[in-house]
């Protein structure tokens, strides 16, 4: 192994799948080497449909990325995403020796008691502390305290079976974490006060729209909306008759996409007042779903101070203004990571934030000395390049039947869940409340 540490990072989207390899140097997270592939079909809704597909795109990638870095791709750091992927909170309350100090074992172990059950069909991926409290007072880190009392709230970051079946399928032999990717972009993204004072993180995709609300510093809800910029583009190319990448174009070449009463021009031989009022409709739609996640969470608008837009369906112009109207809370696009180093412009793309901030969080996530990548022969550093785009998948197979979320509990045997569970002892960690190293 060389001495450099290198993450190698992956994320799969319902368009397209984007591998990156970065460098952990003292300026940052140098990213030497970006790639991507098209998808069509393969992936639905965050969830992948076709592993064998999305394999062998996943292999390609990994053989551009190893030509580039001359070096053999040993792990990867895999984004989790999706429509089914949302938070579930579970709170427990132990009456406990007040005569005793509280120790690690005993969170450790009220924590493996909390994720005993979560929904039939459904997996922890990840366990994100909220809230202890010791005779009702918060605290950060209750170890050595006394008390009569503990209580502690935790969020389960939970997906369906299938969703990491899939991904196992598709990433193959090679050692693999998984890592949620909303987390990774909240975490990179959003600022310490706007995780304070109350923020939510709305990342929009083709198909799907992640909503992510914080306050005090904790995450309080999770969840995963199955609309997303296809939706628009859908629209257009429905009302005006158009195919839909004629209809993308339309999109994207409307100077007040969201103005139906802007000034009429020809974009594409259609006009654009058309064109603005199926988008402005489809997508009020949207920002009244997003904003009824705030009482679904259990809070109230007072609570969200501010609105944070990623994704390549949040690059829609005019949409913070759009939002900021509707909600009457300040909006603003989120910018990729600061400790991340590009020095190509094309890496330096909205539609890059995930995977970015996927590099940044695995980075700080790795052992010292880790590397992911084994006999570099890196010098002075390739040119970084960017991917290309093969033609679109054309044949998958049949989705996989949806299972119902709402029956009992199903075992789980394996190390995953231990490996959940010490990931959870961050619990004990002041400096990073909520639950990612």
């Amino acid at each position: 192994m060389g001495k450099n540490q290198y993450i190698v990072a992956f994320e799969i989207g319902s368009s397209k799948i984007v591998g990156a390899i970065a460098e952990k140097t003292a300026a940052g997270v140098q990213v030497r080497c970006l790639e991507r592939e098209k998808l069509s079909n393969c992936v639905r809704y965050g969830g992948i449909q076709n592993p064998d597909m999305v394999k062998s795109s996943i292999n390609r990638i990994i053989t551009r990325l190893e030509n580039a870095i001359d070096g053999v791709i040993k792990k990867v750091y895999v984004g989790v995403s999706g429509r089914s992927v949302h938070s579930v909170e579970v709170e427990s309350e132990h009456g406990i020796d007040s005569s005793r100090p509280i120790t690690e074992d005993m969170i450790k172990s009220y924590i493996r008691e909390m994720t005993r059950n979560p929904q039939k069909g459904y997996e922890i991926i990840d366990i994100v502390p909220r809230v202890i409290k010791v005779d009702n007072k918060e605290t950060t880190n209750p170890v050595g305290q006394f008390g009569s009392k503990i209580s502690i709230s935790v969020n389960l970051i939970v997906a369906k079976d299938m969703v990491k079946q899939n991904l196992d399928r598709s990433i193959g032999m090679l050692n693999k974490e998984y890592v949620i990717t909303p987390l990774a972009v909240a975490k990179e993204v959003l600022t310490e006060s706007e995780r304070s004072l109350g923020c939510m993180l709305v990342d929009m995709g083709a198909e799907t729209t992640t909503v992510s609300i914080y306050k005090n510093n904790a995450l309080c809800y999770l969840n995963t909306l199955p609309l997303g910029g296809l939706n628009l583009t859908k629209d257009i190319a429905m009302g005006l008759s158009v195919v839909e990448d004629e209809a993308e174009s339309i999109k994207l070449n409307l100077n007040s996409p969201l103005d139906p009463n802007a000034d009429n021009i020809e974009v594409g031989g259609v006009k654009s007042t058309d064109a603005a009022s199926f988008i402005s409709a489809r997508m009020g739609e949207m920002i009244a779903n997003i904003n009824e996640q705030v009482a679904y969470a259990k809070l109230t608008t007072l609570d969200v101070k501010s609105i944070v837009i990623v994704g390549g369906g949040a690059q829609l112009k005019g949409l913070p203004e759009k939002m900021e109207e509707d909600l009457k809370v300040k909006v603003r696009r989120g910018e990729y990571p600061i400790d991340v180093v590009i020095t190509d412009h094309h890496v330096n793309r909205p539609e890059y934030i995930e995977i970015l901030s996927l590099l940044s969080r695995s980075a700080k996530r790795m052992s010292a000395g880790e590397s992911c990548v084994e006999r570099m022969e890196y010098v002075d550093g390739p040119e970084l390049r960017g991917g290309v785009e093969p033609e679109p998948v054309t044949e998958p197979e049949p989705a996989p039947k949806a299972e119902d979320p709402n029956a009992g509990a199903k075992k789980k045997k394996g190390g995953f869940f231990d490996k959940l569970l010490k990931r959870a002892s961050v619990l004990l960690d002041e400096n990073d409340v909520d639950g990612e190293k």
